[in-house]
C-alpha cells in the first residue's frame, strides 16, 4: 500500500459530513441551501507545494506562486466552480524570493480574477512548504464529482498531456526549450463551467492521466477503457516517451465522462469509454497497464 492512500483512508472515518464527499473528490462541496445564501453550494479545495518536490530549488518564486494558485483553481474547474477567493499559507524565506513570490501571486490573481482573502505566515528551517485554500461558487447544482460515470459513457480529455514533463526537464537541465507548461499551467475554468451541466463525472489531471483515470473509475465503480492512439500528446513528446507522458502529471487538463451521444461544448478529445467494472479500474488498449500509473506521495 501507499502512505498517502493509507492516511486518507484513515481520515475518512473523521469526515462523515456530506460536504467531504468521502474524501474521494477534488473538492469539498458545502450545500448552502436554506442558509440565506444566494448561491446553492460553496466549493472548497486545499493544495500544498513543497520545495524540491513540486518546484526545483532555486526556481523563480514568481512561477511557484502562479502554480500554487493555478493548481488549486484547477480543482475548482473540475467542479465547474467560479473562483471567489483564496487563503494563503506561506513559509517565509529569502527576502528577494518572497518579493518574487508576491509578484507572481499578483500576476495569478489578476489573470484568473480571484481575490486574496487572508491566510497565515510562518518561519521555519528546511525545505519550504506552501499551502493555498481556494473557494469557489458552484455554477451548476450538484457540481460534478468523480463518482458519476456509467457504462457506455464516453471518456474525454480537454487537451494534450506531456507538456509539463518536457517543461520540467527543460528547466532542470537549463536548456532553451519552453518550460511554460510546467512553470505556469492554466486551469480550465471556462471549460469546467461549460461542462458541469453535462459531465457525468469530472476531475483534473494532476498526478498523471492513467492514475487519475483509475481514480475516476474507482470512484464511479466502472472500468475505463482508454485507447492510447486517441490520446492527445504535446507536440514535443516523442513516440518513445508517450508512456512516460501518460504517467507524469502536472498537465491540469480536465478528464470527464459524457453520456453516449452527448458531445462536449468545448474542444476535447474522446480517448475511451466506460464499461461494466471488470475487476480492474483501467484498461489501456485492452490490457491492464503495468507499473506505477502516476505520481503518488510516499
Amino acid at each position: 500500500m501507499n502512505k498517502e492512500a493509507d492516511f486518507i483512508a484513515a481520515l475518512r472515518a473523521l469526515a462523515p459530513h456530506p460536504a467531504a464527499r468521502g474524501l474521494a473528490d477534488d473538492c469539498a462541496v458545502l450545500d448552502l441551501t436554506g442558509t440565506g445564501a444566494t448561491s446553492g453550494a460553496l466549493v472548497l479545495t486545499h493544495d500544498m507545494m513543497v520545495e524540491g518536490v513540486h518546484w526545483l530549488p532555486g526556481q523563480d518564486m514568481a512561477d511557484v506562486a502562479w502554480k500554487l494558485v493555478a493548481t488549486n483553481l484547477s480543482d475548482l474547474a473540475a467542479k465547474g466552480a467560479a473562483p471567489v477567493g483564496v487563503l494563503l499559507g506561506f513559509t517565509l524565506g529569502d527576502a528577494d524570493d518572497d518579493r518574487r513570490f508576491i509578484a507572481g501571486l499578483a500576476d495569478a490573481l489578476a489573470a484568473f480574477d480571484v481575490a486574496l482573502l487572508g491566510g497565515d505566515t510562518v518561519a521555519a528551517t528546511g525545505p519550504r512548504s506552501l499551502g493555498l485554500t481556494a473557494l469557489g461558487r458552484a455554477t451548476h447544482t450538484p457540481p460534478p464529482s468523480r463518482a458519476g460515470a456509467q457504462p457506455g459513457d464516453g471518456l474525454w480529455l480537454t487537451g494534450p498531456v506531456g507538456g509539463a514533463m518536457l517543461g520540467y526537464e527543460a528547466l532542470r537541465d537549463g536548456t532553451a526549450a519552453d518550460s511554460t507548461a510546467f512553470r505556469r499551467p492554466v486551469p480550465r475554468l471556462a471549460e469546467g463551467i461549460a461542462l458541469a451541466p453535462l459531465a457525468s463525472a469530472m476531475m483534473d489531471v494532476s498526478d498523471g492521466l492513467l492514475i487519475d483515470a483509475a481514480r475516476l473509475a474507482q470512484a464511479s465503480g466502472v472500468t475505463l477503457s482508454i485507447e492510447s492512439g486517441a490520446i492527445p500528446f504535446h507536440h514535443g513528446v516523442h513516440l518513445s516517451r508517450r508512456d512516460d507522458a501518460m504517467r507524469w502529471g502536472d498537465d491540469y487538463e480536465l478528464l470527464f465522462t459524457l453520456p453516449a451521444g452527448v458531445s462536449p461544448p468545448v474542444p476535447a478529445f474522446r480517448i475511451g469509454h466506460a464499461i461494466v467494472h471488470s475487476g480492474r479500474p483501467l484498461l489501456l488498449d485492452g490490457a491492464v497497464p503495468h507499473g506505477r500509473l502516476g505520481y503518488m506521495h510516499g
